[in-house]
């Protein structure tokens, strides 16, 4: 079966589903993200499937892809949605988000994004301090409300992922220290305006194994056995996200497997599980298509100099990130082994190194598993606005953001008086 099952060579030229890429490019240009809603709406039901008749939530961390028309599609098929800023609030219930299936994570809430929350009824804050459960218990007590929290506890757990991804080791910003977790619970009690209803983990993203996921899980029953024998009600198991995608030869468990093992350790318990999956719902569903404008041959590199760079794609450099990068279209071509480098002013902008392609000026090039923090991340350096965005649905595409043109790029923009 391919990599990439919904991207698919048709004799020479790569397709999204039935549509070849070089059309796209012919009616949007270039750089350009590129989405199979097919691709979406099929890791989101291999989720949900794999739950069968247990009570459960997927709520789709909107971090990693928040286009409106993604979210729009995942609250139409039913996803619950974990945000972590006011903004990703705003764009859920723009899209039609169901506010009951919201929860709200992220280490430094505001008081106006608590605001906002409450007043949207929120379904749970995972809430991964003292001092922010202290500060939403006192603005829900000026609303006259009642917060819904979950706390997020740290289990201590390598993740085996990439540093900056990890979030369950104990040198991380993330979550409430284990030793700690049960002593906020029991203290949470003297907070009028706090309902707790759920117990919350998230050890990182990009994991490929099951075993840190297991072991997290484990440690987290442990402690709703304790909670439970002081008479809290724990209405749910948050059992965060993370699962990892492949971008190369990673070789990550199904979703099947995933929820399969999680449901093992839980066993009979009856709480709501809820899992937070972004990537592993949207990264292969998703690439950045991009033109070659320059080949730069040197004596010691040939570069493919290409109109994409590292602010549309900033993964490569950010986390030395590999992606495949493919041809749209198959020739006959010399095969060089070139560096995909974008035209940003920095040495670090790249997409790919040491990629054996057979090139010539003008060409198309796939960057693929691309959906996930890719168009979010995306910024405006060097000036360069932001590309457009294309969902293809069978043989029909849709522009689902128009490309930034340079007069929005400036437009909030004010000079100095003389």
């Amino acid at each position: 079966m391919s990599k990439f099952p919904y991207f698919e060579y048709h004799n020479t030229k790569l397709c999204v589903e039935s549509v070849p890429l070089d059309r796209i490019f012919r009616e949007y240009d270039t750089p350009c993200y590129v989405y199979s809603r097919s691709a979406l709406i099929a890791a989101f039901k291999e989720f949900d499937s794999a739950f069968a008749e247990r009570d459960h939530l997927i709520c789709y961390a909107v971090k990693a892809n928040s286009s409106l028309a993604i979210l729009n599609l995942f609250a139409k098929i039913g996803s619950g949605f974990d945000i972590v800023s006011g903004g990703e609030l705003q764009r859920v219930l723009k899209a039609g988000g169901d506010p009951k299936k919201i929860v709200f994570s992220g280490v430094g809430k505001s008081a106006d994004e608590m605001r906002a929350a409450l007043i949207a009824n929120i379904l749970c804050f995972n809430v991964e301090s003292e001092v922010e459960l202290g500060t939403l218990n006192q603005i829900a007590s000026e609303m006259g409300k009642i917060a819904p929290v979950s706390l997020r506890v740290n289990p201590d757990v390598d993740a085996r992922t990439h540093p900056y991804i990890s979030t369950g080791l104990k040198e991380n910003k993330f979550g409430i220290p284990f030793v700690e977790a049960e002593k906020l619970y029991t203290s949470s009690k003297n907070l009028t305006n706090i309902r707790i209803i759920g117990l919350d983990f998230h050890i990182g993203s990009q994991l490929t194994e099951l075993a840190p996921f297991t072991e997290a899980c484990k440690k987290m029953i442990g402690l709703l056995d304790h909670l439970e024998e002081e008479s809290f009600q724990i209405e749910h198991l948050d059992l965060g996200g993370g699962l990892g995608i492949r971008y190369f030869e990673e070789n990550p468990p199904s979703a099947q497997s995933y929820v399969e093992a999680l449901c093992s350790d839980i066993g009979h318990r009856s709480q709501r599980i809820l899992i937070e999956p972004g990537r592993s719902l949207v990264g292969n569903a998703g690439l950045l298509l991009t033109r070659v404008e320059y080949l730069k041959h040197t004596d010691h590199r040939d570069f493919a100099i290409v109109d994409a760079a590292m602010n549309d794609l900033i993964r490569p450099a950010l986390y030395d990130a590999y992606h495949e990068i493919l041809p749209v279209n198959i020739n006959d071509n010399k095969i060089k082994n070139y560096q995909i480098v974008g035209p940003v002013c920095e040495t670090g902008d790249f997409l790919g190194h040491d990629r054996k392609l057979a090139l010539v000026k003008g060409d198309l090039l796939a960057v693929m598993s691309a959906g996930a923090y890719g168009m979010s991340m995306s910024s405006n350096y060097n000036s360069r606005p932001r590309a457009a965005e294309i969902m293809v649905d069978g043989d029909q595409t849709h522009l689902i953001r128009e490309r930034e043109s340079l007069e929005q790029l400036i437009f909030n923009e004010r000079t100095l008086p003389l």
